[in-house]
């Protein structure tokens, strides 16, 4: 068993284990080519070319674990959701979903026929890589955001309304989503991913007590109907410092932690029977060097050597940031050793 695994299931480890989130993408030179033949959708929907964008990075940087390339909203559009990867924006509806009536459209999802190209990619990379691959889905939180509000959002609104003022409505959304989720991440596994992360990104806009009674049943729901699965299920969200426990609750393995909260104090939280994931300020990247590994080698201080830490971003690499950046903070980390 290798390093990243272990380490998900709190185990001892060689060296700390390190991949990044969005590791693939347009801080990338050839990336950037690939780009100029194909669109986003169009990546995701070719197994041979996702594929070679999965392994790039893992060629590059060293990490010691793939994540599948694809988008959280590939799923929703392959069961008929007119939605939109804008560049420099993000996912973009032109009919916003709000109510009864629209969620309706979220019809469940069957892999094989919806999105057989990601079950393929999965396969190839398993043939390919020597390094574990992660498999992914947007939480049914973040997925609905994009669904009511019609494109990124900072406020919430809409989603609020619905939560708060259709509540009726706002359930039978999360009913559909997780069950999409669910089905949807099960069917990565069976085609070979390793490890599975749970992105609900945006939760952080919610109160814990909202958290607690609009979207942790249903992540719970999702999370325990991968535990038999045997593979290590990842959790993570932005600005989620004051719901960390119930983050833990809702039954990962590992739970993710934003740049927001230093990571001692959030393992603390989390509580020690849980493994972490993170937590490096992306926009360190475009910094000095120096302070970059400074600040690598505070996260792994405050991990203080303990089984269970796998070293990340508190979020995704920024487009600006550098290859030879990315290739440093790896060397640091597993050259690092606890006094």
């Amino acid at each position: 068993m290798d390093r990243f695994l272990r380490a998900c299931r709190r185990e001892p480890v060689d060296v700390t284990p390190v991949w990044f989130m969005r590791q693939a993408g347009r801080y990338q030179p050839e990336y950037r080519k690939i780009r100029e033949k194909y669109t986003l959708m169009e990546i995701c929907k070719i197994p041979e070319v996702a594929a070679e964008v999965t392994i790039l990075p893992v060629k590059q940087l060293g990490v010691d674990a793939a994540i599948l390339f694809s988008d959280i909203m590939v799923p929703l559009h392959q069961i008929g959701i007119a939605v939109d990867l804008k560049p420099n924006v993000g996912p973009v509806l032109d009919k916003p979903l709000r109510s009864a009536e629209d969620v309706k459209a979220l019809r469940p999802i069957v892999p094989e026929e919806d999105v057989p190209f990601v079950l393929e990619a999965i396969k190839i990379l398993r043939r390919e890589l020597d390094v574990p691959l992660i498999g992914f889905s947007g939480g049914p939180f973040t997925l609905a955001s994009y669904l009511i509000e019609g494109r990124p959002t900072r406020k919430f609104t809409e989603v609020k309304r619905m939560m708060f003022g259709a509540p009726d409505v706002w359930r039978e959304m999360m009913e559909r989503l997780t069950s999409i989720v669910i089905d949807y991440l099960l069917a990565q596994v069976q085609a070979g991913a390793q490890a599975l992360q749970l992105f609900d990104s945006w939760v952080g806009c919610l109160s814990p007590q909202d958290y607690e009674e609009y979207v942790l049943p249903y992540s719970k729901r999702i999370l325990t109907a991968l535990e038999g699965t045997g593979v290590p299920r990842i959790h993570f969200g932005v600005g989620t410092g004051e719901m960390l426990p119930l983050l833990k609750e809702a039954g990962a393995d590992v739970v993710g932690v934003d740049w927001l909260v230093p990571l001692d104090a959030a393992w603390e939280r989390i509580g020690y029977d849980t493994a972490v994931q993170g937590n490096l300020e992306p926009n360190l990247l475009l910094g000095d060097e120096a302070l970059i590994l400074e600040r690598t080698r505070d996260v792994m201080r405050r991990a203080n050597g303990r089984p269970g830490h796998i070293f990340n971003l508190g979020h995704g690499v920024m487009p600006q940031a550098k290859v030879s950046t990315l290739q440093r903070i790896v060397e640091a980390v597993h050259e690092y050793s606890v006094d």
